[in-house]
């Protein structure tokens, strides 16, 4: 459920895109993203850090798109955020040896660290990928095939890629004593 909840943007930009047009669907997803904080915060949960990044990210980028009337900019943004994850992660690592991968599933998995450490890794090289992805499609194809890829391509890579990383751990999960 968390996972269809964070897509809700998502979705509505790829609707509002089809049904109107860039501009549209740059105003929903900022609504979007607005009201799922709203949604948490009325349910009195934790809007996490991740989130937050998000609302940031969209409302400027997709503030500069509304207001200079250019969709370069919110084509940017799922660049920006991806980049950001995959800093986020490498500093971390190597500026203060905290394993962020780690800090967030250490309670649900046992790993030996040479496999949190590949793990982390594989997670920041992936983020570094998908941004470049999607620079890539946003400014070679049509802005109709960047919507489709911003959806379901980059869906399908997500869902590829957790599926590789599943079948990895596979083969290093420790059992809890």
């Amino acid at each position: 459920m968390k996972f269809l909840f964070d897509l809700f943007p998502v979705v509505l930009f790829f609707v509002a895109f089809k049904l109107f047009d860039i501009y549209v669907a740059t105003a929903v997803a900022i609504a979007a993203t607005f009201l799922q904080i709203g949604w948490l915060k009325w349910k009195r949960r934790k809007v996490d850090k991740m989130m937050w990044v998000t609302l940031v990210i969209i409302v400027v980028f997709g503030g500069a798109t509304l207001a200079l009337h250019d969709e370069t900019f919110i084509k940017w943004k799922p660049t920006v955020l991806y980049w950001l994850f995959a800093v986020v992660l490498a500093t971390a690592e190597l500026a203060f040896r905290k394993n962020l991968i780690r800090a967030a599933l250490g309670e649900q998995v046992s790993l030996p660290d040479k496999v949190w450490t590949r793990l982390n890794w594989s997670w920041a090289g992936f983020f570094a990928f998908m941004g470049a992805a999607n620079l890539y499609v946003a400014f070679n194809f049509p802005t109709d095939t960047w919507v489709n890829f911003k959806l379901f391509g980059g869906m399908g890579l997500m869902l590829m890629f957790v599926i590789a990383q599943a079948l990895f751990l596979a083969r290093h999960v420790e059992e809890k004593r």
